[in-house]
């Protein structure tokens, strides 16, 4: 059975934005790493339409951000949207009731599925489907933004946490 795991860039007062600022070389070379250990990804349309960026070459990727997309590009991605009547290769719509979707494809599948985006996470959270929360703290404050929680906060049970680079904490929760 796979294992839904939400993980996000979280700044010190609880907000995710990719723009306000970024993983350092040894943190982007840690989501290299484990992009390519994952069995696969869940995207609410927002954060697959921002991730796309990922589907075509730019001259100026350095060889770190060459292997993110590689790994991105290989890696089965489920797409949950009302609006969106196609997506991207190797990617798939998740159509009707987002719980039995999910509920299938945990038990279908075998490995760490990450779930991406606030949003997709409070819904899957609402339905008792993620199964870890991995926070990835940054020293920065940002007073306004989308929080890594979108909606009620669920009792969760920290189980690990390491220092990923000189800023940067890795805390990892299971629902209490």
């Amino acid at each position: 059975m796979a294992k839904l795991v939400f993980g996000m860039n979280q700044s010190l007062d609880g907000y995710v934005d990719h723009m306000a600022f970024g993983p350092s070389p040894t943190l982007f070379r840690h989501f290299v790493e484990s992009t390519r250990r994952q069995a696969g990804s869940v995207y609410g349309r927002q954060m697959y339409e921002i991730m796309r960026y990922w589907d075509d070459d730019h001259s100026e990727w350095n060889a770190d951000e060459r292997d993110f997309a590689a790994a991105w590009r290989n890696q089965p991605k489920w797409v949950v949207s009302r609006s969106l009547k196609s997506v991207g290769s190797n990617a798939r719509l998740v159509e009707g009731d987002l719980g039995s979707a999910i509920r299938k494809l945990k038990a279908e599948g075998d490995g760490e599925i990450e779930v991406a985006g606030p949003d997709l996470a409070r819904s899957l959270t609402d339905l008792g489907l993620i199964d870890e929360y991995i926070i990835y703290l940054h020293p920065v404050v940002l007073g306004h933004g989308t929080p890594y929680f979108a909606g009620p906060r669920p009792r969760l049970r920290l189980i690990a946490n390491d220092k990923i680079d000189e800023d940067v904490i890795r805390l990892v929760y299971v629902p209490a």
